[in-house]
């Protein structure tokens, strides 16, 4: 898709240039019309039937140097119109490419996530994504505690390092109705009176696997340099949420696996020790 947008801003540049050497042609003759009629003037005789003739042309020539400007109107008014239409071209071309490059770095983003099984390195992967792809300075990661059925942060960025979340009832504010209905919340870049609270993000995301909420991603500040959010961003936070829940989901139960069959082991181990003599 990319290739055959680049084709058309390839040709509409040609077009333009062939356009502009048109122009310049048209000018010159208007130029040479104009030195001609000087000279006819400058040659003009007194004899009546030789100034008759010498009318007519003068005449002819006054017609043709109409036309042309006529032509010259036109071409300028299909110059502007292509013009126009290679801004445009460039315009899209530039939102292609961004997007392009945004997919690519989520596909190796995803890859990242799935390449391993360990939660906290999930964990601070998903953190690079948020703050790397989407733009984030302030924002959290939470999870659904089933036995509470509370949300609960598990990592978090520009919040103090001290600071204490308290968990948030399923229902319940923002955060809670995101969790209980697995549709995202946003309310794009808070205008300047918006001051950063936990409880009232201008973007939560749920994480899900089909339609199982098992946390969601908060955030409550975009970095300086982004303004807002755009299409990109939404296409992001779905693809993202997806596979963030995915990979946290596994590796948390592999590492509640892990402790229990390092418990089994241990228990086993016990069991089969020799019994020291006394």
């Amino acid at each position: 898709m990319v290739e055959d947008h680049s084709d058309i801003f390839k040709k509409s540049q040609e077009f333009l240039q062939m356009l502009s050497k048109q122009k310049d042609f048209i000018q010159g003759l208007l130029k040479e019309n104009e030195r001609l009629r000087y000279e006819l003037v400058a040659l003009r005789p007194r004899h009546g039937d030789a100034d008759s003739l010498f009318q007519q042309e003068i005449d002819l020539l006054k017609k043709r140097v109409d036309q042309l400007e006529r032509e010259k109107r036109e071409l300028a008014e299909n110059y502007q119109k292509v013009e126009e239409e290679n801004k445009d071209f460039v315009q899209r071309y530039i939102e292609i490419e961004e997007q392009n490059n945004n997919l690519a770095n989520l596909y190796v983003a995803s890859y990242q996530l799935h390449s391993t099984l360990d939660f906290q390195e999930v964990v601070h992967i998903v953190m690079e994504i948020i703050i790397n792809l989407i733009g984030a300075e302030v924002f959290c990661i939470m999870l659904l505690d089933e036995k509470t059925n509370e949300l609960g942060v598990i990592a978090h960025e520009g919040h103090d390092a001290d600071v204490t979340f308290a968990p948030v009832r399923i229902g319940e504010g923002v955060l809670g109705t995101v969790a209980k209905t697995g549709e995202p919340y946003y309310i794009n870049q808070a205008d300047s009176s918006y001051k950063v609270d936990f409880l009232h993000p201008i973007a939560a995301i749920p994480l899900k696997i089909k339609e199982n909420v098992i946390g969601a991603i908060c955030i409550q500040k975009l970095l300086v340099q982004k303004d807002a959010f755009t299409a990109v961003d939404y296409e992001l936070f779905s693809l993202l949420a997806a596979h963030a829940a995915t990979a946290i989901f596994s590796s948390k139960l592999y590492s509640q696996s892990e402790r229990r069959l390092t418990t089994i082991q241990g228990f086993l181990d016990l069991l089969t020790a020799p019994a020291t003599k006394g």
